[in-house]
């Protein structure tokens, strides 16, 4: 009887570079929401490159880019089942590609959900500090989560194009499963000079053996003695 597949061991190495990419982010969003709530002007622009990039404090209630203003509370369970899906999916990965994109995913998650949960006015009801503006590029107001959420989502898109699985391996193309199976039904159909012989000698076994005429027998086809012996 066949044994059970043995499950694959969790990947130490991809759960930490996870982890580490996770917490890079969090502690970056954290750390400048924290010097722009103290230094910066609430609702005034602060040019750094010109219009190409400008500050702007503001405190936006809804999801990323300031969209569905009215909904913190959803969007507040909507981060938490994020987090707790990449998680509890993280068992799963080997590829470090994949590792350190779902960490960044991870950390910008949980960057706009603690502004969520603790900041005014109340929890869960949290308005998430937003204060990056590239208006050249969009009209709303994002940070450094978003921004993360954003990467990680485009190259989450690239991985898949190209074919990178989770454990690391690279999915076949169209092209090349077609190739593959051409070349394994070659091989499981020819044999070789050496096979052919085997089969031959073994149907010449299997064969009944046939009796050799006696070249003594009289060539009309009687009996070596003849009807008329005495």
């Amino acid at each position: 009887m066949a044994r059970p597949a043995t499950p694959a061991k969790v990947s130490v190495r991809a759960i930490a570079a996870l982890a580490f990419a996770a917490v890079v982010v969090v502690a970056l969003d954290q750390g400048v929401k924290a010097l722009v709530v103290a230094q910066l002007p609430y609702g005034q622009v602060v040019p750094v490159l010109g219009d190409a990039l400008q500050l702007l404090y503001v405190r936006n209630p809804g999801a990323a880019f300031s969209f569905a203003v009215n909904m913190t509370w959803v969007f507040s369970i909507v981060s938490t089942a994020v987090v707790v899906g990449i998680v509890v999916f993280a068992r799963r990965i080997r590829s470090m590609w994949w590792a350190i994109v779902l960490g960044m995913l991870l950390g910008g998650a949980l960057g706009n959900l603690l502004d969520r949960l603790f900041r005014e006015p109340g929890f869960g009801r949290g308005h998430v500090v937003d204060f990056i503006s590239t208006p050249w590029m969009m009209p709303a107001i994002y940070n450094i989560a978003d921004a993360f959420i954003c990467v990680s989502m485009v190259v989450f898109v690239l991985l898949v194009i190209i074919g990178v699985n989770l454990d690391g391996s690279r999915a076949l193309s169209a092209k090349q499963q077609r190739a593959a199976d051409a070349a394994a039904r070659s091989d499981g159909g020819a044999t070789t000079g050496f096979e052919q012989a085997d089969a031959d000698d073994v149907g010449r076994a299997s064969r009944p053996a046939t009796a050799q005429p006696d070249p003594r027998a009289p060539r009309d086809g009687r009996d070596v003695l003849g009807h008329d012996a005495t």
